[in-house]
């Protein structure tokens, strides 16, 4: 999947978003709080459900510019990649990327299909979270300003 957008929000305030709810699912999930100068390299093991576990390791962290993590199971690799660029001092343009990699040929092929049939309602999602974003900048802007 991937999703290229202008935000309407400045990018400092996107990428805040996004590392505090990186932060937040750390704590949530091991119980430690961990700066942002941390979160590059760092790894833990998330639990999605009772039976299914991964490995997240966050690969890349470069203040208002990327953010990338790599989730591991045993099934498969998982990469999401945000890059931001400021556009204007109000807006920034975000590029995600989503690619996952499957072990087995029958995974693959079970991937594939779910992927097909998911693909749609997962992009409308994120794009509703996009949204979501940008609404909680201008009632912040708003209150503040």
């Amino acid at each position: 999947m991937e999703i290229v957008r202008k935000m309407n929000v400045p990018v400092e305030f996107f990428y805040k978003t996004i590392i505090d709810s990186v932060l937040s699912d750390i704590h949530s999930q091991t119980g430690k709080k961990v700066s942002e100068k941390q979160l590059t390299g760092f790894e833990y093991v998330k639990t999605f459900s009772k039976n299914s576990k991964a490995t997240v390791r966050i690969e890349e962290v470069t203040k208002n510019n990327s953010y990338q993590y790599r989730t591991t199971s045993n099934k498969n690799d998982f990469i999401v990649a945000y890059k931001i660029r400021p556009l204007t001092e109000e807006s920034c343009q975000l590029h995600y990327t989503e690619k996952m990699e499957s072990f087995g040929y029958l995974q693959k092929l079970n991937d594939a299909f779910i992927g097909i049939v998911w693909s749609p309602l997962k992009k409308r999602r994120f794009k509703e979270m996009l949204k979501q974003i940008e609404a909680s900048y201008l009632n912040g802007a708003k209150k503040s300003g």
